[in-house]
């Protein structure tokens, strides 16, 4: 039987990337199979080498930086990736990278506003070079930002889109969103972007350039919800671990723990009342259909977590996923989560590898997508800096002694 090929095999991706949202692109693009070149600063590279915690030979630790150890933000973002040490700064940098543009396919860069301009890698710089050359952008807040000389974190992108005053308690304060959305939604935007240009260049043989930015990828989310028209209705727009306008809907506290609950429809709901021993409420005008129970939120929630709080995780899924068919699971801590056995064997969650010393005690991403006629996966663990200068300068002819020499220069 003939190998299964990856479904970006042969396309080749130059890694101007940064942090997160950019390695996160350019990570999705190596588990599909895409050759990515991380070029990075010969001085000391992307600047989440330098994240702890790091893995070394006293185990996993928060100390600083010392020989042999590597960070867990790099083990995570650059597996299956090739490291080329390189100054874009120096003018045979520069040339070096030109030359490697001529024979590639993508470049993604997420640096920060002016850098690619000034170094003079930017889409209108490199177009007339490869004219088949997608170029994507992942920005904090668009080019030009409409907050100049703002250095944007996810958190900011949080704040500034309104995302962060949905997420928390009624009468509690905005509240950050557990993981960094901003920075892994923009990548996921800049992906669809990237595979929708390359198959319009199939066609017009042109290539483009991609943008997207955190800011607006997280923003275009709220409509979503509607919370314009709700909260112009007097619904507020945080509503904590509830949803109120499909209530019942959220986390209740049981007697060991909590349970989610999605019974949005009417015939769900009075099964959550038949189980409470109230089966008479669904006739009460108040909760029998939707529109009353979101107007009456808190009181339908507040009668259920009561019972539920009277049994322990298990009995509630019992009461109502297993005896009635209503949406109710355990709400399970992280670290459960990332043990359960079904996401290690679909390759959602994988175990990352170290360049040296193989497999540690410690998870990363995998890449959640299954084809029937390709196959997919992060196989290579994350390069040393520099790692693969000889392969890929190789490709433009260089030699041995040529690359010694940009060694001892410092262009690489």
């Amino acid at each position: 039987m003939a190998e299964t090929r990856r479904p970006l095999e042969g396309i080749r991706v130059l890694d101007l990337t940064v942090a997160l949202a950019g390695p996160y692109c350019t990570l999705l693009l190596a588990g599909l199979g895409a050759e990515v070149i991380k070029i990075e600063a010969p001085t000391g590279g992307d600047i989440a080498r330098f994240n702890p915690p790091f893995y070394g030979k006293d185990g996993i630790h928060l100390g600083a930086l010392a020989d042999g150890d590597v960070s867990l933000s790099i083990l995570a973002r650059a597996r299956a990736k090739k490291s080329l040490s390189l100054d874009l700064k120096s003018e045979r940098g520069l040339e070096i990278f030109k030359d490697l543009v001529k024979q590639s396919d993508l470049v993604v860069e997420n640096l920060s506003d002016g850098t690619v301009e000034r170094l003079g890698v930017d889409y209108d710089s490199l177009k007339g070079i490869n004219p088949r050359l997608i170029y994507c952008s992942i920005t904090g807040m668009g080019r030009p930002s409409p907050y100049p000389g703002l250095k944007v974190m996810d958190i900011a992108v949080q704040a500034l889109s309104g995302v962060m005053d949905t997420t928390g308690d009624k009468d509690g304060p905005p509240t950050r969103l557990g993981l960094p959305m901003a920075d892994l939604l923009a990548p996921l935007y800049g992906m669809m972007g990237i595979q929708s240009a390359l198959i319009q260049r199939g066609v017009t043989g042109q290539g483009q350039h991609v943008m997207v930015s955190m800011m607006d990828c997280l923003s275009s989310l709220l409509p979503f919800e509607h919370f314009d028209v709700l909260q112009r209705m007097g619904f507020p727009a945080r509503t904590g671990n509830h949803q109120t306008r499909l209530a019942p809907f959220g986390v209740f506290e049981t007697a060991d723990g909590h349970v989610s609950i999605a019974a949005a429809n009417d015939k769900w709901a009075g099964l959550i009342f038949e189980a409470m021993g109230q089966p008479e409420l669904i006739r009460d005008p108040r909760y029998a259909t939707r529109g009353p129970r979101a107007v009456n939120a808190d009181d339908v929630n507040g009668r259920i977590e009561a019972w539920t709080r009277t049994l322990t995780t298990d009995a509630v899924i019992e009461a109502l996923s297993t005896q009635r068919g209503v949406p109710c699971v355990k709400v399970r801590t992280a670290l459960e989560a990332m043990a359960d056995p079904a996401l290690r064997e679909s390759g959602a969650i994988v175990p990352l590898v170290h360049p040296d010393v193989g497999e540690i005690d410690a998870v990363g991403a995998g890449i959640p997508i299954r084809m029937s006629a390709a196959t997919v996966g992060l196989d290579k663990p994350a390069p040393k800096l520099g790692a693969d200068n000889a392969e890929v300068l190789g490709l433009l002819g260089l030699g041995a002694d040529e690359i010694e020499n940009l060694k001892s220069s410092g262009v690489i």
